[in-house]
């Protein structure tokens, strides 16, 4: 995995059409987290091998900044995938920080990634173990799979929901694809979001929700991106411009949270390392002890990597 882009926010993941060269041209502006260069759903089968010469030569020669930048390879179960990873990989250099493999239903699915990638590094004169993977749940298989799909290979760096193919995959009747559903009593995704999230912390990745893909809907985007976002999902992927500056805003803690937060470790620090020592304290009205403090130390943690300061 790529120890540059780890642990780097997520919180906006902005998926770039491989097949255009003014999208990809100004994607580096725009704002987000994160950026993939699209081999997949956005590329029609007669433009995917040509893609693949045009993305590599973004990732080589355009200014990305510090936002982590993969390409979207396509899924094992087309004719693509090593095509793909192997002249991506060979051309793109070091810049490169990792690949998104959609459509993952079993953990050898990861495990055949790594390999070709430490043969393609070896090849290419890169690190071994440089590229990283982001791997993209989006069937009923893959979900149930989903814990040992996270533990599958060091070089996973994140998990991401493929909302619209899970919802397919599961024979769901509504085209709504992980958007509310006003007839169903409920959020009928939570058990998905939370199945995902559950497995992607346990082996210590950072978690991203799918897109939303109603481009002129920001109510319907700020609703969606809550749900995930108060379960403590990393971000989102955007499918639109607009869309990025909303879902950065959503997945940073706000600086009343912020402050808050680092009050709670100041004060518990305080406490727990004076000569009359002790293991929990009152903070205002609220008890605080060391389970608090590690939410605390979680959200600071987050709010330093997206840009909260603390207040004077």
């Amino acid at each position: 995995m790529s120890e540059r882009s780890r642990n780097l926010p997520r919180r906006s993941c902005h998926a770039v059409p491989g097949t255009s060269e003014r999208f990809i041209a100004k994607a580096p502006t725009l704002g987000a987290d994160m950026y993939f260069l699209d081999l997949e759903d956005s590329v029609p089968p007669a433009d995917k091998e040509a893609s693949r010469t045009r993305v590599a030569a973004a990732v080589r020669e355009q200014d990305w900044g510090e936002a982590v930048l993969a390409v979207r390879v396509n899924a094992w179960d087309t004719r693509w995938t090593y095509g793909d990873v192997i002249e991506v990989v060979s051309a793109a250099g070091e810049r490169l920080d990792e690949l998104v493999l959609p459509k993952v239903q079993s953990p050898a699915e990861v495990a055949a990634l790594d390999l070709l990638l430490t043969q393609v590094e070896t090849n290419a004169g890169l690190p071994l173990g440089h590229i990283g993977i982001e791997a993209q749940i989006e069937s009923a298989r893959g979900l149930v799979n989903v814990e040992a799909i996270c533990a599958a290979s060091p070089r996973l760096e994140s998990i991401v929901l493929g909302p619209l193919d899970l919802a397919a995959s599961m024979g769901m009747p509504s085209q709504a694809g992980g958007m509310l559903i006003p007839e169903y009593p409920g959020d009928y995704f939570h058990y998905v979001f939370v199945k995902i999230l559950m497995a992607g912390r346990a082996s210590g990745l950072q978690v991203i929700d799918g897109p939303y893909v109603k481009v002129r809907d920001p109510e319907g985007l700020v609703e969606t991106a809550r749900r995930t976002q108060v379960l403590g999902y990393d971000g989102k992927w955007s499918v639109h411009p607009d869309q990025i500056p909303v879902i950065n805003e959503i997945f940073s803690p706000t600086q009343e949270q912020f402050d808050r937060a680092k009050a709670i470790l100041d004060a518990y620090e305080a406490a727990t390392e004076g000569e009359q020592r002790k293991g929990a304290l009152m903070l205002g009205e609220e008890m605080i002890d060391e389970a608090s403090a590690k939410m605390a130390r979680s959200l600071v943690s987050r709010g330093e990597r997206s840009g909260p300061l603390r207040s004077a």
